[in-house]
């Protein structure tokens, strides 16, 4: 869950930084050194030694002319892409500008160990745990403004429809001239006074949206829970990607799928997968829409449908949050030769074989991925050191998504229960977006269950009550209890009348 600092005054809904922060720390106390906080001293003196490292020009491109420019939350340092967008007689070139993290990372060396423990950056409401010391990935590494830098850049020859026509992966020396910010952007936009790249951007964006339509990808366009900090408070409240942010996103994934072709043309790498939906769980999908009275036409592709859904409208709510259930079993998949090729390498809700390949700061598989993609692209074969170490990144990758995935969902928790104190006894509207039926537990009967969705504050809820979902139901916050972690629900006194 990103953390971007914003100027808050919300009396409501609203709780004290330190109460956060406290509860952050006993959060990676309970995980007893699962989480490494700090970096070893043999780590940060590898770091501290690699980032006084001069560039090797003469093995480099030079794209210090280009104008390249970076788009991010604002306030962001970790700047792993950065982009200069054209047009040609053809359609159009992206240069996607890459922060070279394996010109600092040695293979098998103390910082690459290290980073294999960590797998990716933590991302916690209060703080980040990064994957690099910030010597790196808030320094020389990050594609900051005004400074030269080692990047890889995929130079992306697209044709009018924006299908790429034409791959190419260079190691460079770049230089930023410009460190964009999403919400200035989309201002600028909106106000018919954007900036001749993002207004490309924003063309290139729509092409390629277009095109996962055409093969059958799918979108989740479900708003993000944030925690907004400043002053001593912090807040819970939603947030929608602005659309700048999915073209933006477009692009990355038009880079990841060039990675995967590379790749397999070439028999070597690493595959970000995911298996098809499971039929039954389809058509459970497709009864849930005919039951909440939003059919998805037959002629209408997954995708499509998703598209078509409003997060605002409360029967969109529950269809967006089941929809979910049918993106599940992303991994990573490693191969060496082509026989050892995944039988189906697609990424299903890309609708095509992708990779990770555009946050190798933030990400451990990326700097893989690169390194391989540039040695496919140059005709060499991947160092046997390389592919070697390509098998031990899937499972790498695994044990720290399971870690992320389990602590940030405690720290939502945590925020949640902490922002909900200030509402205990309050009756609140909620969207049904999940029911389950009685059962057994332990010799006693369980109850019906549902699981709402309120919008404001924006939290979910289990309560024992039964509704049908979409339906809008009434319940009351009972009691909180933030140390737990724990809010109890129950419905509203109408209700349970």
């Amino acid at each position: 869950m990103p953390h971007r600092p914003v100027s808050v005054h919300a009396p409501r809904g609203s709780v004290a930084a330190d109460l956060i922060r406290a509860g952050i720390d006993a959060l990676l106390a309970e995980h007893g050194g699962e989480v490494p906080l700090r970096f070893p001293p043999a780590v940060v003196a590898e770091a501290e030694r690699a980032a006084a490292r001069e560039i090797d020009g003469a093995a480099r491109t030079d794209r210090t002319d280009v104008p390249f420019v970076t788009l991010d939350p604002a306030g962001s340092t970790d700047l792993d892409q950065a982009m200069h967008l054209e047009r040609t007689a053809q359609g159009y070139r992206v240069l996607y500008a890459i922060a070279d993290v394996p010109w600092f990372v040695d293979l098998d060396g103390a910082l690459d160990q290290e980073a294999r423990r960590r797998g990716e950056t933590l991302y916690l409401p209060d703080r980040r745990i990064p994957l690099h010391p910030e010597v790196l990935s808030e320094g020389v590494a990050s594609l900051l403004p005004d400074q030269e830098s080692p990047a890889f850049v995929w130079v992306l020859d697209l044709d009018h429809r924006a299908e790429v026509r034409g791959i190419d992966l260079e190691r460079s020396r770049i230089r930023s001239l410009r460190r964009l910010a999403y919400d200035r952007v989309q201002e600028q936009l909106d106000r018919g006074e954007g900036d001749p790249m993002m207004v490309l951007l924003q063309e290139l964006g729509a092409l390629r949206t277009r095109l996962e339509a055409e093969r059958g990808g799918a979108s989740l366009n479900v708003p993000e829970q944030e925690v907004e900090a400043a002053d001593g408070t912090v807040r819970l409240t939603w947030r929608r990607p602005h659309p700048i942010e999915d073209a933006n996103a477009q692009i990355s994934l038009m880079t990841g799928m060039a990675a995967a072709s590379l790749m397999l043309e070439h028999g070597a790498g690493i595959l970000r997968t995911m298996p098809p939906a499971e039929e039954s769980a389809v058509e459970r999908f497709r009864r849930q829409a005919e039951a909440l009275g939003v059919p998805w036409a037959s002629a209408q592709s997954y995708g499509e449908f998703l598209r078509s859904l409003d997060w605002r409208e409360p029967a969109h709510l529950a269809l967006l949050n089941q929809a979910g259930s049918l993106f599940r079993g992303a991994s990573y998949a490693a191969f060496t030769s082509a026989q050892e090729v995944p039988e189906d390498p697609a990424q299903a809700a890309i609708a095509a074989p992708y990779a990770h390949t555009t946050a190798p700061l933030r990400r451990l598989v990326d700097r893989f991925v690169l390194l391989v993609c540039h040695d496919h692209v140059r005709g060499r074969r991947p160092a046997p050191e390389l592919l070697a170490a390509l098998g031990e990144i899937p499972e790498a990758m695994r044990v720290a998504g399971a870690r992320a995935g389990e602590l940030e969902r405690a720290a939502v928790e945590l925020v949640e229960t902490a922002a909900l104190a200030a509402w205990e006894g309050e009756t609140f509207q909620a969207a049904v977006i999940e029911r389950r039926e009685s059962r057994s537990r332990d010799g006693a009967e369980a109850p019906v269950r549902i699981e709402v969705q309120l919008t404001e504050p924006p939290v979910t809820a289990w309560v024992p009550m039964d509704a049908a979902v979409g339906e809008v139901v009434r319940v009351t916050l009972e009691s909180v209890d933030p140390a737990r972690r724990r809010a109890v629900f129950v419905p509203a006194a109408a209700e349970a009348a």
